[in-house]
């Protein structure tokens, strides 16, 4: 099953506009596949950073070198650029020399990639991420009463392209992927002390989706320096297996300001951590799994469709608290998430007053909206 990605239109508008364009997000989400698609009835050069020759002649290479690796080619796609040492200098090169080539360049670690082209390439690039599968992608693909039936079975087993189209498998391609492929160039490049403490504060991060975590609690439950967790934390972003939503703080003086919440870009890699696969039907965490689901799309609508808007969430000292808020052209949206249609909310009169916010219950029957923008 080949599923229409979004971003291919996107990147197709910016091909032979004079810039790079780099494509990042995890592991396994589509990117090499994409970028195929989107180049199969052109002609050009592929180049694999997993490959130890090409790694070896794009390390530093000089101009006459490039001339000769580029050839005739116009177009040059650069698969898993992250492994090539000193990758952004090289890609400037080209871009500032060889005008006539297009390059596009896959990564699936933004600590990497980001990091190694964001001086060099400062001005000279178009940079597009792309996540597990959207809801309006899926439904695009299956059709509006093929995915209706299939929400329930999202929430468990998520949204990667391999688990969509491998169903009798995709509990063993889940663990497989959770164990340590989404946070393999990690450990690649030796940034962490202890490898056993990444795998137990991801399951300690599962276990409180939906939740404020506290660093300091993190740190006295794996019995490793705070410091230590939030560096782990980070780097676990910038793999995008993780994102934190900061608080929503403006006016009033009893509104929670530092805490955050973090949840991950996919519910499959979120309860195979867990390794807890039961039906939404026999859960007791069906909140957190419709949480993390409806803000991890809404993370892929907004940057899909290039919708700049501020996320957060918003809690006071009295407890009073909005699932997710959303901020844009000085308007103030803030969202309350229910899996049962019928679940009465109260929305606090003091957020409401206080920012003139619009706000809204988003449910079962009535989720499509907030996830497609429809």
């Amino acid at each position: 099953m080949d599923i229409e990605r979004l971003q291919r239109h996107w990147i197709g508008e910016k091909l032979h506009k004079g810039k790079v364009i780099i494509v990042i997000g995890p592991r396994q989400v589509g990117k090499t596949t994409l970028v195929n698609e989107l180049l199969k009835s052109e002609s050009f050069l592929f180049l694999d950073g997993d490959d130890p020759t090409v790694r070896e002649l794009l390390n530093s290479p000089n101009t006459e070198q490039l001339k000769s690796i580029l050839g005739n080619y116009s177009l040059v796609f650069i698969d898993e650029a992250q492994r090539i040492k000193d990758i952004g200098i090289t890609l400037k090169i080209i871009h500032d020399r060889f005008k006539d080539v297009q390059l596009l360049v896959s990564g699936s670690s933004s600590f990497e990639l980001s990091g190694l082209t964001q001086e060099p390439l400062t001005g000279r690039k178009w940079t597009f991420f792309l996540y597990p599968i959207s809801w309006e992608e899926w439904e695009k693909q299956v059709g509006y009463v093929r995915a209706e039936q299939s929400i329930e079975e999202r929430l468990v087993f998520g949204m990667y392209p391999e688990i969509l189209t491998n169903v009798p498998d995709q509990k063993e391609l889940l663990l497989e992927l959770s164990e340590s492929y989404l946070y393999k160039d990690i450990f690649s490049l030796g940034l962490i002390k202890k490898p056993d403490a990444i795998h137990r504060l991801l399951q300690a991060l599962a276990y409180q989706v939906g939740n404020e975590v506290s660093f300091n609690e993190l740190s006295n439950l794996l019995k490793i320096d705070v410091k230590t967790v939030i560096s782990y934390i980070e780097l676990l972003e910038q793999a995008f297996v993780i994102f934190r939503l900061g608080t929503f703080s403006r006016n009033l003086h009893n509104e929670i300001k530092t805490n955050k919440k973090i949840y991950f870009y996919d519910n499959g890699v979120r309860n195979a951590l867990i390794n807890n696969f039961q039906p939404v039907s026999l859960r007791n965490d069906i909140g957190a799994l419709w949480e993390n689901f409806l803000i991890s799309e809404r993370v892929k609508l907004l940057e899909y469709h290039k919708m700049n808007r501020d996320i957060f969430f918003w809690r006071t000292k009295f407890q009073q608290e909005i699932d997710f808020v959303e901020t844009f052209d000085g308007k103030v949206l803030g969202f309350e998430f229910k899996w049962n249609p019928k679940q009465k909310v109260n929305f606090p009169a003091s957020f409401i007053e206080t920012y003139q916010a619009e706000t809204k219950v988003i449910h079962r029957d009535n989720f499509r909206e907030f996830v497609m923008g429809i």
